[in-house]
């Protein structure tokens, strides 16, 4: 028996079950998927390692956007949504230690413009906007045949105003929201960091980044000098930057500058781009879909709007990360993954 099962997993391991998929073996009792079911092939054919490019339609054209799943799971299917705008699902790749061994499916998405998709350039005046990336999030939901009894969405930074815009247009298709480390105001963000953030900096070192965005002179290296010491490693990822992450670091340099100023300005320490005014506050309480908020101590985000938001949806749950920062599903990781992974469980068993 056993050596069946191992031959079972050496099939699928390399790809024999292309011609013809074995039908799925019953779930364990406790609902995870067995361990063949899990690793069990989406689509017949050759097999791609769950990478895929999706076709989207814009007003700019048809282009194609990059994805990858790992494992399969009926009934927990959990799209990415990354930040930037225009960086890359790799900062993520932090939750490929602890999602599969819950059983969880899950899917890195590169938006586009961003990673793996297709980069067109001179459009940002029809792409860059919000409403065009609720539309992308929603082909790649059609194409990868997620729905309501399966579909959560982790929304971090600029992924959290997507997911929450998504679910205000969308939320029919949705089983659960994750927000992690992003306000439901621009305005608010952009507060918070001049009334709070500003005033825990050093007077000098304010006054000097404040004369280098005053002359534009953004690429000036004494502005990264400043920032990644006292702003950086303060609020974005609070590790010695030499020691972050290698995801984290390909992440962030494969930035599309792009997308990043057109709608959050060139500053990295306010906002100034297209999302400027953005603000849905009012909107909350039309988000009914199971949700969770995450703020973090030392977050560019301020965590009491965080924990507020969670009041008003209309079913909310609030996550705080007492030692993390924007990234806390890195420097308060053991909060963040066993904090999300509850609140997926108990979503997926009717506990919200």
């Amino acid at each position: 028996m056993k050596q069946h099962y191992f031959f079972t997993l050496l099939l699928l391991a390399f790809g024999f079950h292309a011609c013809q998929s074995p039908p799925p073996p019953p779930q364990e009792e406790d609902g995870k998927p067995t361990l063949e079911e899990y690793f069990a092939p989406h689509e017949p054919g050759m097999q791609t390692g769950g990478v895929k490019m999706i076709p989207i339609s814009t007003p700019a054209g048809d282009f194609k956007v990059w994805v990858q799943r790992f494992g399969n799971n009926p009934r927990i299917k959990i799209l990415l949504l990354h930040g930037g705008p225009g960086a890359t699902h790799e900062y993520f790749e932090c939750v490929q230690s602890f999602f599969p061994r819950e059983g969880f499916e899950f899917i890195y998405y590169d938006q586009l413009g961003s990673g793996n998709s297709d980069h067109p350039e001179g459009q940002g005046d029809v792409l860059w906007e919000t409403s065009r990336f609720v539309e992308e999030v929603e082909q790649v939901r059609q194409a990868l045949g997620l729905n309501k009894d399966n579909f959560f969405i982790i929304g971090s930074s600029w992924g959290g105003i997507l997911g929450m815009e998504y679910a205000l247009k969308y939320q029919q298709n949705l089983k659960g929201l994750i927000i992690t480390n992003m306000m439901a105001s621009a305005i608010d963000y952009d507060n918070y960091a001049k009334d709070v953030l500003a005033n825990q900096m050093d007077p000098e070192v304010l006054k000097e980044i404040r004369e280098i965005e005053a002359n534009g002179d953004f690429d000036n290296p004494r502005y990264m000098e400043l920032l990644i010491p006292n702003f950086y490693e303060e609020h974005v990822l609070r590790l010695p930057y030499e020691e972050w992450p290698e995801p984290v670091l390909r992440s962030f340099a494969k930035l599309n500058p792009e997308v990043y100023v057109s709608m959050q300005g060139p500053s990295e320490f306010g906002i100034s781009g297209k999302l400027e005014k953005w603000d849905i506050k009012d909107r909350l309480p039309e988000i009914t879909v199971p949700t969770l908020t995450i703020g973090a101590a030392h977050d560019t985000m301020d965590p009491k709007h965080m924990e507020w938001m969670s009041t008003q949806v209309k079913n909310g749950r609030y996550l705080h990360c007492p030692n993390g920062s924007h990234l806390s599903m890195w420097d308060d990781q053991e909060t963040w993954m066993n904090g999300v992974i509850q609140f997926i469980k108990d979503v997926d068993e009717g506990k919200m």
